[in-house]
């Protein structure tokens, strides 16, 4: 495993962890995901993502138990969590945002859920535009100040509302975000690549980024339909259905078909290529896995094998290929 800086702070994480996003809970019980874990664990992964809205918290609570169960020593790896969506189903006011109230209790929830004394990483999931963003730097930094969480970010923020966020925290003489968690894979570029490089390079942000398969369609599993297991069929998330079913969502799917075919002159998955291209990419402090079974998993891991023979000339080959359908 390889070990990158989060951005320009002193922590270490691993290029690829392991997230549980629409799987732990949904697709993945407590057996499966200590399994996954473990696995995760000894292939050098040391970053494990989640949040209170995924499985509206019981992923944390199936995360939290195996990582007991598995009893690692905590200083050896680090685990988040993220604010904002609260309760998805019925939220009353208070339970949701980045109101300095819901932080603060989703933060002490997180922690009980995932049965630890602090978390490494805390995100605001969302940017709230009816809390001011000085209110939310200094509720991060209470949590710091009380040893709950050790570094904050965002997720999904516009590269506008990190700026300001950063600013005030310079002026305030407060701890800024540390990193930025966006969508990045070869469909879904523009704001990692171009609107966010001003404040990576001022401020220094690192990027745990997520979906690099794009939901799986860079795997090259939906070449011949929707899989029964496929998160596509898992209840509540049939929104991602429209990734697939539009006429872009068609082409994207065909154009993976076509990464499939030179990731297997490269003696590589589609998968791994497609998570090697993100790993190329010098802003990216480390790209989160998911999956559902322990051979995916697997899989999923040899990206780095790949990523450490990826030659320029196979790279613009794949970016040529996708131009069309990204953006």
């Amino acid at each position: 495993m390889q070990f990158r800086r989060l951005g320009r702070s002193g922590l270490k994480i691993s290029a690829l962890s392991f997230g549980s996003w629409v799987t732990f809970s949904n697709q993945v019980d407590r057996k499966r995901a200590e399994t996954m874990l473990a696995h995760a664990y000894e292939a050098g992964i040391n970053f494990f993502d989640n949040a209170e809205v995924y499985a509206r918290g019981k992923s944390e609570e199936v995360m939290g138990d195996a990582l007991k169960r598995l009893g690692y020593d905590r200083d050896t790896w680090c685990v988040s969590s993220k604010v904002y969506f609260g309760r998805v189903d019925d939220p009353r006011p208070t339970q949701k945002g980045l109101a300095r109230k819901h932080v603060m209790e989703a933060c002490h929830a997180a922690l009980r859920r995932l049965q630890v004394e602090y978390l490494d990483l805390f995100f605001c999931h969302r940017p709230d535009p009816e809390t001011p963003i000085e209110e939310v730097v200094r509720t991060m930094n209470t949590l710091i100040g009380q040893g709950k969480i050790f570094y904050w970010g965002t997720s999904e923020w516009s590269a506008a509302e990190i700026a300001t966020a950063c600013a005030y925290a310079e002026r305030l003489g407060l701890e800024g975000p540390t990193m930025e968690q966006p969508q990045y894979n070869l469909f879904h570029r523009q704001r990692m690549e171009v609107e966010y490089g001003p404040v990576f390079r001022e401020y220094g942000i690192g990027t745990t980024i997520w979906s690099p398969l794009a939901s799986g369609i860079l795997s090259g599993k939906y070449s011949e339909g929707i899989p029964e297991e496929s998160r596509f069929n898992v209840k509540g998330y049939e929104w991602l259905r429209d990734m697939i079913d539009s006429e872009r969502g068609r082409k994207r799917v065909q154009a993976a078909g076509e990464l499939a075919t030179m990731a297997s002159q490269l003696e590589a998955s589609p998968a791994q290529l497609a998570l090697a291209w993100c790993l190329r990419n010098p802003d990216v402090s480390t790209v989160i896995l998911g999956a559902s079974r322990p051979e995916q998993l697997r899989e999923n891991l040899g990206a780095i094998e790949v990523y450490e023979r990826l030659e320029d000339s196979i790279v613009e080959r794949i970016e040529e290929l996708t131009e069309a359908v990204a953006d």
